[in-house]
């Protein structure tokens, strides 16, 4: 029995930075599914205090194979909220509609009704006041067939949209319809009617479209003799074109009327611009008719000007939903990108993530029998062990990212049976430290010696551990890196990974090669065995905080219950250092105890909380909370905030990103950067990534960035400005004074 104890115990610490390795490889969906929130029932109608949403239908002649019927999203707004056409102007979203229909049915395109203009400061969008509806056509192949006894046509809609007065809600709604196959369905005839009377007719004149050094020209012939020498409203479909609050209204704008009838106006091409259109088509309208044109683009656009951002990155901000492209690829482009990797890889050393590994490499230089050629080959085997973690973790993300996951770097640390387990590896290091876990006095000789022979493995496992512990987080040209690797391919993106695990072991490898490191430390003695000791209150400490990331995960009961364990592992280890039949009967004792836990408390530690509403408890304070200073970001609510006239300023934080912890004690909680935000009513959003939430990953991609802390400060018609990932106060209170 004390053979096997000590056999298991010998063999521990390995095996569990094995299966840390396994872990991280196998990180998949099916090993991580979070809870989602239920769905409640749907119908018809979806009401909220802003919008009554309802989905309506019109088949008068019922539902047979080769014919057309027309269903609709009604929205219904409370007086002075509006929402948005599908060019929203210079802020907002456009309504979005997603269709589930049986087979043989196809849903067409919105016909957008012509929108108007709303001025809300010095924005101007384009959207929907009163009652609006959205009408789509539904056409029936011959190929459906509903069946003998189906008396109806079920037809299912997810749809959201942005509802905004002064400030701005996003909101969705699921909405189910039976429409009869036979007989009429025309309650709402007069609703389609009059959605089709204001929908654009086609423009029969000429109309032409071009671009010079004063923007944008557009041109019209063969309009209504009514409207010659009146101000039209003039919409371009196309997103981000031009300046929105220079268009053509009613109010004016460049527009003017030549002898011929012909209609001209010039309008500014916008600072945002993120693409450059063959052809473009817009809708001009006067009171209640309207008509659309096409023309092709003539003159030459003047190059996009992306801010701080490429323009794959651009795109992607523009359309997310879509996948971003690859990046540009050159052997120039990427050989800086290697350089800023490294340099990255170089930086996160200062990172206090790293520190409890590097602490067990220092005391490599303290072995007065390792010397030489020993220092220079463990160097190696920890350089091998960083990079190859680097590229196993890199490929895994790229591959999951390939087929369709939303995820990051740091990822692991979203998982609790990871965190439990490099929360009991470290608690068996500082034990070792301690003495009280002696490899050779708990095995046999022979089984000592061998295990001892093998310095290497212990150093290339230290490497593995380096990256586990330390990749959540991110540091100055690290992150552009890594944003910039996800859209390269695959090899060469694999590249990027290796320079950032080369630039992190680089300190150490270089340490291990120049003998003049080892000459600066002290002389051999007793300073020696208490420096070994004190590097287990660093593991020690690393565990506090992983049972801190745990307890945002799994709560407290999580929390508390592998702290129990872990309690349990170290009256085990002290158990196995006892004599005769203490020794026996105690580690027994303590090893039942421990799988009495395991199987009693172990499933507390799994079992992921329900994420909180309020940012205060992960990456915030609670006073924080109670005063509203900082705010939970959700998906639209940047748009929401920037369609209101306000700008924004997002932490993209996580409990586990220990940088992002020193950056919010340090900058973002400091009285004078609060004022500047109080001055410029920047309102503050914290997008907490502790849990995995794809919503984030999407936003952070976006962004280019794949990892946190990230810091971002937006406003209306301006690109976003990603700052520092080692925020300073000076830096952040420059860009403010910029708003």
């Amino acid at each position: 029995m004390t053979r096997l104890f000590s056999l298991f115990t010998s063999r521990l610490p390995a095996a569990l930075a094995a299966v840390v390795t396994l872990l991280l490889a196998l990180q998949s969906p099916a090993l991580a599914q979070f809870p989602k929130p239920a769905t409640g029932g749907t119908s018809a109608v979806v009401q909220t205090e802003q919008v009554r949403a309802e989905l309506l239908a019109f088949a008068p002649d019922g539902i047979a194979a080769g014919k057309t019927v027309w269903v609709g999203l009604q929205l219904a707004h409370q007086p002075h909220w509006h929402t948005y056409w599908k060019n929203a102007g210079d802020s907002g979203l456009p309504t979005q509609l997603q269709w589930n229909l049986p087979a043989g049915v196809s849903a067409g395109e919105i016909a957008w009704p012509t929108p108007q203009k709303i001025n809300i400061g010095s924005l101007s969008n384009y959207g929907y006041e009163g009652t609006v509806l959205l009408p789509v056509p539904l056409t029936i192949a011959k190929s459906f067939a509903p069946g003998a006894l189906a008396d109806s046509l079920e037809v299912k809609l997810s749809a959201s949209w942005l509802v905004c007065k002064q400030e701005c809600v996003p909101q969705d709604g699921s909405f189910v319809l039976q429409v009869p196959i036979k007989g009429s369905t025309a309650l709402h005839a007069g609703n389609f009617e009059k959605a089709r009377a204001a929908e654009p007719v086609a423009l029969a004149g000429k109309t032409g479209a071009e671009v010079s050094k004063n923007g944008l020209t557009l041109t019209a012939q063969g309009l209504p003799a009514a409207w010659r020498g009146k101000n039209l409203n003039a919409f371009i479909e196309a997103p981000e074109i031009i300046e929105t609050a220079r268009s053509p209204s009613a109010e004016g704008g460049a527009q003017s009327w030549a002898a011929d009838g012909s209609w001209s106006a010039t309008i500014p091409l916008s600072g945002l611009r993120s693409e450059s259109p063959a052809r473009l088509a817009f809708v001009l309208a006067l009171d209640g008719p309207s008509q659309r044109a096409e023309a092709e683009v003539k003159g030459t656009w003047p190059p996009i000007n992306t801010g701080p951002l490429t323009p794959a990155v651009n795109t992607q901000l523009s359309n997310p939903n879509t996948p971003a492209p690859l990046a540009d690829a050159s052997l120039g482009t990427w050989g800086l990108a290697l350089a800023a990797a490294l340099l990255g890889g170089l930086i996160l050393n200062l990172m206090p993530c790293v520190f409890p590994v590097l602490a067990i490499k220092v005391l490599a230089f303290t072995k007065p029998a390792e010397k030489g050629h020993s220092h220079r080959a463990q160097g190696l085997a920890y350089t091998a062990g960083v990079v190859l973690s680097f590229l196993a973790l890199g490929g895994l993300m790229l591959g999951l990212r390939a087929g369709g996951e939303q995820l990051g770097w740091g990822f692991q640390l979203q998982s609790p049976g990871v965190i439990a387990v490099l929360a009991l590896l470290f608690t068996l290091i500082g034990l070792n430290l301690m003495g009280l876990l002696e490899v050779g006095n708990l095995l046999p000789g022979n089984l000592a010696a061998t295990q001892l022979r093998h310095p290497l493995g212990d150093a290339f496992l230290s490497g593995v551990l380096a990256v586990a512990i330390a990749s959540p987080c991110t540091a100055p040209f690290m992150g552009a890196s890594l944003g910039y690797a996800i859209a390269l391919p695959a090899l060469q993106a694999l590249g990027i990974f290796a320079a950032l695990g080369l630039g992190l072991a680089l300190p150490y490898l270089a340490a291990s090669w120049v003998p003049r490191i080892g000459k600066l430390l002290p002389k051999p003695g007793q300073w020696m065995d208490t420096l070994r000791r004190f590097m287990a209150f660093p593991m020690w400490a690393t565990v506090v905080w992983l049972l801190w990331v745990l307890g945002h995960l799994s709560g407290v009961d999580g929390a508390a219950s592998l702290l129990a364990l872990l309690l349990c592992l170290a009256l085990l280890v002290w158990a196995l250092n006892l004599q005769g039949r203490s020794r026996t009967v105690m580690a027994t004792l303590s090893l039942v105890g421990g799988l009495w836990l395991a199987m009693s408390l172990g499933p507390n530690i799994f079992k992921m909380e329900e994420a909180q509403a309020a940012t205060g408890s992960a990456t915030g304070t609670q006073a924080e909370a109670q005063a509203g200073e900082w705010q939970a970001w959700v998906p639209g609510r940047v748009d929401a905030e920037l369609a209101a006239g306000k700008p924004v300023f997002v932490d993209f934080t996580a409990a586990w990103c220990i940088t992002c912890q020193y950056n919010k004690k340090t900058t973002l909680s400091k009285p004078e950067v609060l004022a500047d935000f109080a001055v410029k009513k920047v309102t503050l959003l914290r997008a907490d990534w502790t849990r995995r939430d794809p919503a984030i990953s999407q936003a952070l991609s976006s962004l280019g960035r794949s990892g946190v802390p990230v810091y971002v400060l937006y406003q209306a018609g301006q690109a976003p400005v990603v700052l520092s990932e080692i925020l300073s106060a000076d830096e952040l209170r420059t860009a403010l004074a910029r708003l």
